[in-house]
């Protein structure tokens, strides 16, 4: 169950560690990720937990993403988030990651957010 609380406090109690802001918005914040996957990925984060802003968060990244690949800039993009431990959640404050895409970035894309477990992203092999 998503805990219930604020950015303001989950940076004050370690949770939060971004610091690269790359626009602070109303209800959100866009950060850079600290670990890139790709040039670009970066993270929305709500300053409030709620279902509410997480899906504005959601919303954001793919008008970003969209736009984005409207401008040429990228070829795709993933949005993904990691919910709890066994998910591979390593900071306990929910954020958006979004992971600009180009062709040619890894050797099969194929499958997209599948490859989360190994081996069985491209269910189309045996084909």
């Amino acid at each position: 169950m998503l805990k219930v609380d604020n950015l303001e406090t989950a940076k004050k109690e370690g949770r939060a560690p971004w610091t690269d802001v790359v626009y602070d918005f109303k209800d959100m914040v866009w950060y850079n990720d600290g670990f890139p996957v790709t040039e670009g990925h970066s993270l929305i984060v709500p300053k409030e937990a709620t279902q509410e802003r997480i899906i504005k968060c959601m919303e954001l990244a793919m008008k970003i993403g969209n736009d984005n690949v409207a401008k040429g800039i990228i070829d795709g993009y993933n949005i993904g988030i990691n919910v709890g431990k066994a998910a591979g959640q390593t900071v306990m404050y929910p954020h958006v990651h979004l992971i600009p895409r180009k062709k040619g970035d890894c050797e099969n894309p194929k499958g997209g957010v599948r490859h989360v477990i190994p081996g069985k992203g491209d269910y189309t092999k045996n084909e």
